[in-house]
This record gives structure tokens, sequence and C-alpha cells, in this order.
């Protein structure tokens, strides 16, 4: 179970990946998320998580760069967007990513939403990419079991990751199963539901027993669960907060308490009825 800021987890290639890191959806291209970026390794973050949509990979890049801390500890996710699917458009859009990032490799590369009838090509674009070198591990992101077992079916490189929407409300436990029986690491987007979860009775009780906030308690479920996650934020006090997650445990109890608020609530698209 991670007990520091730095622990990690292995991916089924043998790299590792912080089970937690900063995510920046939505942050502002520019210095919004230059500073964002800055204030999580100065935290101790080592994980940073962006995406071709988010339209800042130049920003996240640049706070990379002017945090002074060096490349090879900064764990990188970004992902292709649902437009440039396909193979060859895939491998563009990887450079693209890239150059925008100033980085000459990607930790981690994803295919950002199973657009039908594209994501199978698309993977045999990241396999390239993987077995080029370009990319230390590759994954996918909001595929349900069925995409997965798709990809199973005759990939070459098994993905290492599944990055899906996860939280109290949404506990997913068919798929984290299917994807801990199958090598793959589930990662959690919107682990605290756009703050829709926070004033839940569980939770403001876990608060008070715990003397942290509901954030926090959130955050430790993710991490108990053995999920990595990667809350967004752009205030340096929140980023802090955030991470303040390493020095308690909540109990088994407490756990399934919290496994108890779930009801199925999306707070994103469905990735069975996205319009792509």
């Amino acid at each position: 179970m991670p007990e520091h800021i730095s622990d990690c987890t292995i991916l089924n290639n043998g790299v590792k990946m912080p089970w937690l890191g900063l995510g920046v959806y939505k942050a502002r291209e520019g210095d919004e998320v230059v500073g964002a970026v800055k204030s999580a390794l100065e935290t101790g973050y080592r994980s940073i998580d962006t995406a071709a949509f988010y339209e800042n990979e130049r920003g996240v890049g640049r706070g990379i760069k002017e945090s002074g801390v060096p490349r090879e500890e900064i764990f990188v996710t970004t992902k292709v967007w649902n437009s440039q699917q396909g193979y060859e458009s895939t491998l563009q859009a990887f450079e693209e990513s890239r150059r925008k990032l100033g980085l000459e490799y990607i930790d981690l590369y994803l295919i950002h939403w199973p657009v039908k009838g594209k994501y199978k090509e698309t993977w045999k674009a990241l396999e390239k990419l993987y077995k080029d070198g370009w990319v230390r591990a590759i994954g996918v992101s909001n595929f349900q079991i069925h995409h997965l077992q798709d990809v199973l079916e005759d990939c070459e490189v098994k993905p290492a990751v599944n990055q899906v929407e996860y939280h109290p409300y949404l506990t997913q436990k068919e798929l984290h199963t299917f994807c801990r029986e199958n090598g793959i690491q589930l990662e959690a987007w919107s682990p605290l539901a756009r703050g829709q979860i926070l004033d839940h009775p569980t939770i403001v009780e876990l608060e008070r027993k715990y003397n942290k906030t509901p954030a926090q308690i959130v955050l430790r479920w993710d991490l108990q669960h053995e999920v990595v996650t990667i809350p967004k934020s752009v205030n340096p006090q929140r980023i802090k907060e955030n991470a303040d997650i390493f020095d308690f445990q909540l109990s088994a109890e407490d756990m399934e308490r919290l496994d108890g608020m779930n009801i199925n609530r999306r707070i994103g698209p469905d990735p069975d009825h996205f319009d792509f």
C-alpha cells in the first residue's frame, strides 16, 4: 500500500508509475498550467497527466522544464484524441504532442476514448511507438470490459493502464476486477467527481473521524483500492492538500462504507454512448 508520495505501482512491463499524479484537464494553457505543474513538482508529485484534447501540452512541457526536476524523475502521460485516431494519424498526433511537450519520449501514451472501428488501428500505432522506444508504456482510457477484450484478442503488447472515471459514486467493480486479472493498472480520472461527492454524509463523518478533508478521504480510498489517482487542481494549496494522504489509513469497515456509496452515477460521458 502506498505510504509516500514517491511510491509507485509496477506496470505489466516493469515500468514504475507513481500512485499519485496531477491532472491538468481544463487548466488553461500558459501561466496557469505552468504554475500548477511547478507547484505539483515542488510538492513532491512526480507524475503529470495531460492530453492533446486539453490544449495545454506546451505549458506542461514548460512547467517541467522550469521546475528544475530531472526529466527522468517525472512520469508524463498524454493521450491521442478521437478525431486523430487511426494508424497514420495517431503516429502524427503523437509526434505533435511530443513536440509541444518538448520531450524526447513520453512515459505513458493512451487512447483517449474507444472510438468504434478506429481504436484497434490506433492500438497498432501505439504498439509501434512502444517498440520504437518513443513511449515507455501504452494504455487506454475509458475502455469498458468488452473494449479491452477486443484489444486483448490480437494485440502484441497488452495495455498497461486503463484510465477511467472512478469515485465512490461509480466504483466499476467488475471492470476493476477484469483489469486486475489481466495485469492492467486501473487509474482514476475525476476521482472527486468534480466535487459532487464531498458533502455526502458518509464522507463528512469520516472527515471528522480521521481529521482529514473530504478530498483526502476519497483520494486515500483510491490508493487503498490500488487505483492510481490524478486529482486536478491549479491551486497550490489544494495541490499540496491532495498529496497529504500518506500519513493515515482508512479501516476496512470505512473502506466498505465508501464502497457502499456506489450508485453507478457518471459525471462524464458513458463510453458506450459517447458521440465520437
